[in-house]
């Protein structure tokens, strides 16, 4: 039976935990380290510390055959590859793939899009010289999600996303952005919406099909689902409820 631990500090790692589920049979446990929500406002020490400390934890408590980093902020900003590890990054190669004007823009945290990790992965992608990145800061748009607003809220929601993205599209020929953080797919028909003819890519499928290659043969009859979360717990668990999920959230510290 195989087992897959997914963390990051919130809801985005339910994005990759709705992909994984398409394609694999499995065990997930879900880790939302809610005591250090954003991770986007961390340092790198501060961040290094924490994702260690987790993976630590998930890996003595529950013997994962995976471990996914579901946030890109410390997949860019820190080294966590390791033979058990999947994490997730700007899905760059795909951008270059669909757009047509060349342009792209990134949607990350400030942490994220401040960092030397995103600099190196965009050399790393080998685009063109003809090719422009447009690191856009989507720290708001995290933040409207992990509140809740984006289920209670959409008009308010609506008016951050056009504050955000109004200007740097209309003043640039941008036609693809990578959702580069995982909370970001929540918003995905609200973006969609607003700007109808923007390519917007959601990471978390390429993710989910190197889980499958990782746990094919492990599958389970079913899939099954364990939360547990730092700090409130409560306050977790109607999060979840606003947006449909009725698991008990238990309680896990370090």
């Amino acid at each position: 039976m195989a087992r897959i631990a997914v963390f990051d500090s919130g809801l985005g790692s339910l994005s990759v935990i709705k992909a994984i589920q398409k394609i694999c049979k499995s065990e997930i446990i879900y880790f939302a380290d809610q005591q250090n929500f954003p991770y986007g406002e961390k340092s790198q020490a501060q961040l290094s510390k924490i994702i260690q400390n987790s993976i630590k934890l998930l890996q003595e408590k529950f013997s994962p055959d995976v471990i996914v980093v579901a946030s890109n902020t410390p997949s860019l900003m820190l080294d966590v590859t390791a033979k058990k590890i999947v994490d997730v990054k700007p899905p760059l190669k795909e951008a270059r793939k669909q757009s047509k004007t060349k342009q792209i823009g990134i949607l990350s945290t400030k942490s994220a899009i401040n960092s030397k990790g995103l600099t190196q992965h965009i050399k790393k992608s080998n685009l063109t010289k003809d090719f422009k990145i447009f690191k856009i800061n989507a720290s708001d748009l995290v933040e409207i999600v992990e509140s809740g607003k984006f289920v209670s809220n959409k008009k308010y929601c609506q008016k951050i996303i056009k504050n955000m993205l109004d200007k740097i599209l209309s003043q640039n020929n941008i036609d693809t952005i990578t959702l580069s953080s995982t909370h970001l797919p929540f918003l995905l028909p609200l973006l969609k919406k607003q700007y109808p003819g923007i390519n917007f890519i959601d990471p978390a499928d390429m993710v989910a099909k190197k889980i499958f290659l990782k746990i094919k043969n492990k599958q389970s009859r079913k899939n099954s689902l364990k939360i547990f979360a730092t700090g409130d717990t409560r306050t977790f668990q109607t999060k979840l409820n606003r947006i449909g999920i009725k698991n008990k959230v238990s309680q896990l510290s370090f």
